[in-house]
């Protein structure tokens, strides 16, 4: 019995290291669904409707690449892709894009953020997190100003806080 226990032990030690090689081969992660998307950024839309503003919505999935777009129809048509920027930044620097506008002034230790590609350095932008991870991020232009637009975008991640948290 001993003797036919041991080549399989044998066998069974050489599959282990490339069981747990392939495993750190691969990553997994979670983004967030369509239908979250959709609802967080009509839950934005909504919000800014009722203080009167017509804006953009975007939101994009945890490595900036758009999921959803609104636009009020009075919304100018500068605000989509303008929405999207602040989301896509948003998600690429996983902070507010409100937060990196104060940090990256003339003259400060950041100001360079200002100048890459695609970024949009104007309030607006806000990460989505659930479970501790970035999942994606809102993004709304329009408002009066950087702060509305985050105040909106902010309505439309607590419209579906509940979904992500787990």
């Amino acid at each position: 019995m001993k003797a036919r226990l041991l080549p399989m032990l044998v066998a069974l030690a050489a599959f282990m290291p490339s069981a747990a090689r392939a495993q750190d081969a691969t990553v997994t992660y979670k983004s967030l669904s369509l239908d979250v998307a959709l609802e967080a950024a009509r839950a934005a839309l909504s919000d800014c409707q009722k203080r009167g503003f017509q804006v953009a919505v975007a939101v994009v999935d945890r490595f900036g690449t758009p999921q959803i777009m609104l636009r009020d129809r009075f919304a100018g048509p500068h605000t989509p892709p303008t929405a999207t920027g602040k989301a896509w930044t948003a998600a690429t620097f996983r902070t507010s894009t409100l937060e990196l506008s104060g940090i990256s002034q003339p003259g400060m230790a950041q100001a360079g953020l200002r100048h890459l590609p695609n970024v949009v350095m104007i309030g607006g932008g806000v990460p989505v997190e659930a479970g501790g991870s970035i999942v994606g991020a809102i993004g709304v232009s329009g408002a009066p100003g950087g702060d509305a637009d985050e105040a909106c975008a902010r309505a439309g991640i607590a419209a579906v806080q509940d979904k992500l948290d787990f």
